[in-house]
């Protein structure tokens, strides 16, 4: 399985929508991005990891929460960033498993190519992630707009008569 690292805060900085968002409120800006890779975690059957900065919260804990089986978040430990957290698991992992980088730094790009791991931008991944949504709608439209399965799909015609008269009290 495909395993995704995310720079959280990068990808916040990049998207158009999270842009503005994070302007009222970084809580909602985090929550729209954890509901948007969720829903592309479950299309694209892969595994992410989003990652945001804890590194300037004094005190501040290593916290992960597993959303699903598709998505972890990770709040980074007091002193160490994104980036660092991100580097030390593509050293365990990059040349074993699949692995991508979603971030624009450039610097960083460089760092986990280099240890194994695809690099993808920011604004990259923004664009996967509008086709993917566009598929899921596709799919769910497809879905809706399919002829729902009902009992007389299943039965011959003379059960269906006979189901009929009784429906009817004869």
């Amino acid at each position: 399985m495909k395993t995704i690292f995310v720079d959280g805060y990068n990808v916040i900085n990049s998207w158009p929508n999270l842009k503005q968002t994070k302007d009222f409120s970084f809580e909602a800006a985090r929550q729209i991005l954890i509901d948007k890779l969720h829903n592309y975690g479950v299309f694209k059957a892969c595994k992410i990891i989003l990652v945001f900065d804890a590194h300037k919260v004094i005190g501040s804990l290593e916290k992960k929460e597993e959303v699903n089986k598709n998505i972890s978040v990770v709040f980074t430990k007091d002193g160490e960033t994104a980036d660092n957290y991100i580097e030390k698991k593509v050293n365990v992992l990059g040349r074993k498993h699949e692995i991508v980088v979603v971030t624009s730094d450039s610097l960083e790009q460089q760092i986990v190519f280099q240890r194994g791991a695809v690099r993808m931008s920011s604004l990259e991944f923004y664009n996967e992630v509008l086709k993917v949504e566009k598929s899921i709608k596709i799919k769910a439209d497809k879905n809706k707009n399919q002829h729902r399965n009902s009992i007389s799909d299943n039965i011959d015609e003379r059960t269906a008569e006979i189901l009929e008269q009784i429906r009817r009290g004869k």
